[in-house]
């Protein structure tokens, strides 16, 4: 799949490549800042993350993750300086410790850490789509696009190991009024 979507984006990009591109407006320079803060703000916290677990699969998930936010957030800041766009201020990278020195009380646990993986995988979705419907120019709204869809193929490996592990929080079914209960 992610050959495919490799291909789409490349079409796209020879599709808009002739476009005169005049300088970014202020909600598409926002929309950058936004977002390239959360995304360098979420890598600490998976390195962290990271430092807390032995479970296997979450630090493959963990991995995964610090990846996606690396890259996205590289190619974020190299548009950025290229567009005159100033970076935030972000906290540093955390080094490697041992998950076993963590004091129980302090340590969070693996669902816990799937889920806030979880609910940053959303919320980075959700910011690129708004960002995307606030795009003019079709280099910045394809950038959004492509960080939306490496996101949600993510985002579907994350759920599916969740829903494995027993780590997704779902909320109760929906029984409309007057429906049997049987």
């Amino acid at each position: 799949m992610p050959n495919t979507m490799e291909a789409l984006f490349d079409y796209l990009k020879t599709r808009f490549d002739d476009e005169p591109k005049p300088r970014a407006h202020i909600g598409e320079a926002m929309g950058c800042w936004l977002y390239y803060t959360a995304i360098a703000e979420e890598i600490p916290i998976l390195d962290a993350a990271m430092n807390t677990t032995t479970d296997k699969d979450l630090v493959e998930l963990l991995k995964d993750a610090l990846k996606l936010a690396t890259h996205q957030k590289q190619t974020l800041e190299e548009f950025m300086v290229k567009e005159g766009i100033p970076l935030a201020d972000t906290s540093k990278r955390k080094p490697v410790s041992n998950p076993n020195s963590i004091p129980l009380g302090v340590k969070a646990t693996d669902t816990e850490i799937a889920n806030l993986i979880s609910a940053k995988v959303a919320t980075n979705i959700v910011m690129c789509a708004t960002n995307n419907s606030q795009s003019v120019r079709s280099d910045i709204g394809l950038m959004w696009i492509r960080f939306q869809a490496e996101k949600s193929v993510f985002g579907m490996d994350l759920k599916t190991k969740m829903k494995q592990r027993g780590w997704l929080k779902a909320p109760p079914s929906y029984i409309p009024p007057g429906t049997p209960l049987n």
